[in-house]
């Protein structure tokens, strides 16, 4: 969405971004006495760069991610925002709903994208209103931009309409979530040009990407 601005534009939006407080997680207002849900990725580490298949200068793939210490609940929602677009809330990348509480994962490109249909998730509408992954794309020159994945459990599985957007899915999580997870990746896309981050980290068929 944003990569086709100039240059001189991110720079001059350096200053500007939404910011980790109004990402999801820091703002249901309830994080006091939630548990905490350990959220990983085999593809990158904790506040360390994506994947550049993982982005729009990529195969624009979602990441794997895997997850341990989920309560007892009824169902689970995945939410990923760029804390650092310039905008007033933090655009949303990807929205996945109703996942079942068995599962301990998510595949690579499990999210349907532009050129990927998924894997039959329950996903919600991201910020260009597509029921998809949206590539990181952040605009050449405005910095590292924060993609924060952030994983709840609900105590009780709402009916969330065919494709819920954030207002609808923050509702039902202010009602039922029991615990929540955050995993922060980067990406940076610098002045008139394409950076392949290389992450050492990657394993598999990821470490080329």
């Amino acid at each position: 969405m944003l990569e086709k601005l100039p240059d001189v534009i991110g720079h001059a939006l350096q200053g500007v971004r939404a910011g980790l407080e109004q990402i999801v997680f820091n703002n249901l207002g309830m994080r006091e006495g939630l548990a905490s849900i350990q959220l990983t990725s085999m593809a990158f580490a904790d506040h360390s760069p994506l994947p550049l298949r993982c982005t729009a200068d990529g195969e624009g793939v979602s990441p794997p991610l895997q997850w341990a210490g989920v309560p007892a609940a009824a169902s689970l929602v995945l939410i990923v925002e760029d804390a650092d677009s310039p905008t007033p809330n933090p655009l949303v990348h990807a929205i996945v709903v109703n996942l079942p509480t068995a599962s301990a994962s998510m595949a690579e490109a499990a999210m349907p994208s532009q050129d990927n249909e998924g894997a039959g998730l329950h996903v919600g509408r991201n910020s260009a209103l597509q029921p998809t992954w949206l590539p990181p794309d952040p605009p050449p020159g405005h910095g590292t931009h924060r993609y924060a994945f952030q994983l709840f459990a609900l105590a009780e599985a709402p009916q969330f309409s065919d494709s819920p957007g954030r207002d609808e899915v923050m509702d039902a999580l202010r009602a039922h979530a029991v615990a929540s997870g955050l995993l922060i990746g980067t990406y940076e896309r610098p002045d008139g040009s394409i950076t392949i981050q290389a992450d050492a980290t990657s394993v598999g068929p990821l470490a080329a990407g």
